[in-house]
């Protein structure tokens, strides 16, 4: 399997399809559109990572990280980690080809059925089964499993240990890594999970599902065509009536790029999506005023317990492996549930989880400011894998906010607004549900290891949603149900909608989803994808698979097949 992107210099000036972000609305948009014989251009911001060059050691991790606040801005534009500092909330999200499929911890679970109950939504997606039609092809292509060896695994031990204390089951939660060799829905042949650990920082083996190794594949087999480090910064209307993608090449100084389509599809993610289309109606673009309303943390926090009397083994090992026969497991491996039948708010989640092996030399510094010198010093001496780090307890938990942040550009920049985003009440929630699972293991609670930094004690989330979010008519939502964007031009009706301009990812969902969103951000895309087809009456048929199964695209394969 030969790199997926292409140079630059091969950009066209016009295509059928523009698709902008290439997670997993992205490539969902980009397989069927290409399948149904349309020409397509992916433009990513970030760059192509293969398999084998995803960070493996501290220095390759800490450039791959650009931290950006209000006035400042550190790290490349292609790094593989965007962190937002704000005033309220601090957001992490992926970039790549792949999006942040690349970076996350691949949990595939289906929200609680009251969750699209919520009036919040348009009723289409209740009512005419499109979504349950959504989940299903999304499963095929993710292919979704739990670990058939999850219990062996010592982090996954001390949670149900705990959930035994608590009174509390654990599963073992689908993620979106194959645990056998197989050759997936692309055709591409994959290797078997490790259980290395590394989920988060990048699949060094090839074994996670990612949109890199699922729908992209099969897009640019069918003729899509995919351009990295490439930033857009509007769309517009041309004078024909079709659409203006306006862009920068990320790196350098090079000139503005002006593509045209007929379609663009917003596939650039709850920051990237909602930027786009704040910068695209202050020149003019007639968008919902609810553009940028209705942001949503996902009910997230991610935390660690620290000092347990028991061996946890929640740090990565890498591939190849830097501690010859330790198995740590996929990033999340267990998984507590705390339920609440009369009140879907009080939900959540606790996932085990394991920090990335490019991350383990750093692990003294982060726990030096929460006066844990000696631990810290200790494991400078003897190393993470003994002592009081081999003892770290990892979680990543998720439940139900209010929805109630707002982007807004500030000057040229997407910025978030949320009072008192620290005081809503699922952060009490999580707070002691996590206090009482790292306490059953003998350890203290430590909610935020960089509090004494620039991280302050804001809340973060890896799981933003909303900014651009389906409603039943313009004075609601910024899209319908379909994901096309409201047209609110003078005599325009509310439920009119601009042909051709639609947002598919995280951004147009209204609410939290109180489990991790790949799976429904994937299924909604499948549902947008099916009206779009229907709606232009195409049909996306697909070539047959080569007879040969394609190699994970490693950087030794590109090298040889060039």
């Amino acid at each position: 399997m030969a790199r997926l992107s292409r140079s630059l210099d091969q950009l066209k000036g016009s295509y059928d399809v523009v698709i902008i972000g290439s997670g997993y609305g992205g490539g969902v948009a980009a397989s069927h559109l290409a399948r149904a014989g349309k020409s397509v251009a992916v433009l990513e911001r970030g760059r192509e990572v293969l398999t084998g060059n995803f960070p493996a050691k501290f220095p390759e991790l800490k450039n791959d990280f650009q931290v950006q606040g209000k006035s400042f801005k550190t790290g490349p534009d292609t790094a593989l980690y965007d962190v937002r500092i704000g005033d309220d909330m601090h957001v992490l999200v992926g970039r790549g080809l792949g999006g942040g499929s690349l970076v996350n911890a691949g949990v595939t679970l289906r929200p609680d059925h009251r969750v699209f109950e919520d009036e919040i939504w348009p009723g289409q997606i209740r009512q005419d089964g499109g979504l349950h039609r959504g989940f299903a092809r999304a499963e095929t292509w993710l292919r979704p499993a739990s670990d058939p060896r999850a219990a062996e695994m010592t982090k996954y031990g001390v949670l149900a240990e705990a959930g035994r204390k608590l009174d509390r089951d654990l599963v073992a939660p689908r993620v979106a890594v194959s645990f056998a060799e197989n050759i997936n829905p692309a055709g591409i042949s994959q290797p078997a999970c490790t259980r290395c650990g590394d989920c988060c920082a990048g699949c060094n083996v090839g074994a996670k599902n990612t949109v890199a190794l699922t729908y992209l594949p099969d897009a640019a087999r069918h003729g899509a065509e995919m351009f990295t480090e490439i930033t857009v910064r509007r769309i517009s209307r041309a004078p024909d009536g079709s659409w203006r993608v306006h862009a920068q090449p990320t790196a350098g100084n090079a000139n503005p790029v002006v593509v045209e389509a007929a379609i663009v599809v917003l596939a650039a993610g709850t920051l990237g999506s909602t930027e786009i289309l704040l910068r695209s109606r202050d020149e003019g673009l007639a968008v919902s005023d609810r553009i940028g309303r209705r942001f949503s943390a996902n009910g997230d926090i991610i935390a660690f317990g620290y000092g347990a009397k028991t061996i946890v083994n929640s740090v990565g090992v890498g591939y190849p492996s830097r501690i010859e026969g330790l198995e740590v497991g996929a990033s999340v491996t267990g998984q507590l549930e705390f339920r609440d039948p009369d009140c879907l708010d009080n939900e959540l989640t606790v996932q085990e989880g394991a920090v990335p092996s490019a991350v383990a030399p750093s692990l003294p510094i982060m726990f030096l400011p929460n006066g844990r010198l000696l631990g810290a010093l200790q494991s400078l001496v003897s190393g993470v894998y003994k002592g009081p780090f081999a003892s770290l307890q990892t979680y990543f938990a998720v439940s139900h906010d209010s929805a109630s942040g707002i982007f807004r550009l500030e000057g040229d920049k997407l910025a978030l607004s949320w009072k008192d985003a620290a005081e809503e009440p699922c952060y009490q929630r999580l707070d002691a549900a996590l206090r009482a699972v790292v306490e059953c293991a003998g350890g203290d609670y430590v909610k935020n290891p960089l509090a004494g930094t620039v991280m302050g004690h804001q809340p973060a989330t890896a799981h933003p949603l909303g900014g651009c979010v389906m409603g039943r008519e313009s004075t609601h939502g910024v899209v319908n149900h379909k994901s096309e964007v409201f047209d609110t031009s003078p005599g325009r009706g509310p439920t009119d909608v601009h042909d051709g301009l639609y947002v598919i990812d995280g951004s147009i969902i209204p609410r939290s989803l109180g489990v991790n969103p790949l799976f429904t951000i994937t299924a909604l895309a499948e549902r947008a994808l099916a009206h779009m087809l229907a709606d232009r009456r195409l049909s996306a048929s697909p070539m047959p698979l080569p007879k040969e199964p394609i190699h994970v695209a490693t950087p030794a394969a590109v090298l040889a097949a060039e």
